[in-house]
């Protein structure tokens, strides 16, 4: 019998504008023998009726080269994501709460999808670099074709509605699609569907925008291997980069999500993309992943 999986494994679970999560410091706890990175049990983990409730799980490992913390995460389906700009947000305020960072810290933090600096503002909030955006088609991986803005575009038919589709990488694959109202798609039904569409290899975050401003959008999230969330942050990134590419919105802007609002910022098209937003605790817990193994 492997006792670890008997033992109480500590937890803190914190959201970034509604896209909440699990975070388990992997340095204290002895994450290889219990079985979490098993798709099932963090599946069962996450589900809000049955399991503590979150969008993804984040463990806090040690990290590989000269780094502060490597991060793994997972989505609610027990999928492992490259990358999650929300998921930072709330791992470096877990570092911040634990007195393993300072104020005015910024701190170099290993993913799937390469390295992120992070750094906690005065003002409660976190900015992270996520990087360079990526438009080549097979770094995405999309099978769209780049047209004549540099961003690659195609026409994808759902419910008899023809759909004009974007594509950009952000560590991890991205859709934009614009609308003029919210209420004109159905959510669960079109994400559902565009997620596993076959121009993206790998499944595809799912974005609806509406351009309130030249430094204004509105956006609503379909996440891969997650569903409706209340916020996206590579997501955010990632619609603020081809709105800008297409000449229509500046090179920051206020992102509007369910759960409240982001800034980001493009400096220039050879730069990084830059993340402010907030992060906050909900609450702390323990749990025995026995009660979640199948």
């Amino acid at each position: 019998m492997n006792k670890a999986l008997y033992s109480m494994v500590k937890f803190r679970k914190y959201h970034g504008l509604g896209n909440d999560f699990i975070v388990i410091d992997g340095l204290l706890e002895d994450i290889n023998d219990l079985n979490l990175p098993k798709q099932a049990v963090i599946r069962n983990i996450c589900d809000r009726h049955f399991g503590i409730g979150a969008d993804g799980l984040i463990l806090l490992l040690p990290p590989i080269d000269n780094n502060k913390i490597r991060m793994k995460i997972f989505n609610s389906d027990g999928t492992e994501a490259e990358m999650c700009g929300n998921g930072v947000r709330c791992l470096v305020k877990f570092l911040l709460d634990g007195k393993m960072i300072n104020l005015n810290e910024s701190i170099r933090i290993e993913t799937l999808s390469g390295i992120v600096v992070a750094t906690t503002m005065k003002d409660s909030s976190i900015s992270v670099d996520m990087g360079l955006p990526s438009f080549q088609p097979s770094k995405i991986p999309t099978t769209l074709k780049t047209n004549s803005k540099g961003v690659p575009e195609g026409k994808i038919i759902i419910d008899q509605k023809e759909l004009n589709v974007f594509a950009v990488g952000m560590g991890n694959p991205h859709m934009i699609i614009y609308i003029e109202d919210i209420n004109e798609i159905t959510l669960n039904n079109w994400g559902k569907v565009l997620e596993i569409d076959p121009s993206f290899p790998n499944k595809t975050n799912v974005h609806f925008v509406k351009i309130i401003s030249n430094d204004c959008l509105e956006v609503h999230v379909w996440e891969r291997g997650c569903g409706p969330t209340l916020a996206c942050g590579t997501g955010a990134c990632a619609t603020l980069v081809v709105t800008h590419m297409l000449g229509l919105c500046g090179s920051s802007s206020k992102v509007n999500l369910p759960g409240g609002q982001l800034l980001i910022s493009w400096p220039k098209p050879e730069s990084s993309v830059f993340m402010q937003g907030p992060s906050q605790l909900v609450y702390s817990g323990q749990f025995k992943v026995s009660d979640f193994s199948e």
